[in-house]
């Protein structure tokens, strides 16, 4: 059984096979002109709904219009994926702060610790801190553990202050 005949349960009908059984009698020009006939209606039929495809693709298409100097975030490689982009000054990073290096990779420093929170659990708790991070705004703080950030950064943690001596 052929693919199509499985699919839709009838036999692929060429543009040749399109004729009643009697008309199969017409030899020549005759079978030739149905032929000719019935490609005509077909890709009229292609054309039509190519055309209905087209009108509803261009009713969902957004017009994006951009002026020299515009953001814009890009997805893909493609013109029709450009979306216009409104500028926040936080995400700006001047070309003056990026130092370039010989080793392709970039790592984050922290600036300050802003937090400190414990999270219990039943055999033991754990102590986190809230890490504001070089080149990322408020919203983009870490928890992070705080035996980690000390022993990583210790200039993160001040030595503790010593309470008030008693003098007699």
């Amino acid at each position: 059984m052929a693919p199509y005949e499985a699919l839709y349960g009838r036999k692929c009908r060429s543009p040749i096979r399109c004729f009643d059984i009697e008309e199969t009698m017409l030899v020549g020009p005759e079978l030739v002109q149905q032929a000719i006939e019935r490609i005509k209606l077909i890709q009229e039929r292609l054309l039509a709904s190519q055309s209905r495809l087209k009108v509803y693709e261009d009713n969902r298409r957004r017009g994006s219009e951009f002026q020299v100097d515009d953001w814009v975030f890009q997805k893909v490689f493609h013109v029709a994926m450009l979306r216009k982009y409104i500028g926040d000054p936080s995400r700006i990073v001047l070309v003056d702060d990026i130092q370039v290096t010989k080793q392709p990779s970039y790592e984050e420093t922290p600036i300050v610790i802003l937090d400190g929170q414990i999270q219990r659990s039943k055999t033991k708790d754990v102590v986190s801190v809230k890490v504001l991070w070089r080149n990322n705004n408020v919203k983009e703080m870490t928890w992070e553990d705080k035996e980690n950030m000390k022993s990583r950064y210790p200039y993160l943690f001040p030595p503790p202050e010593k309470g008030p001596t008693e003098t007699s």
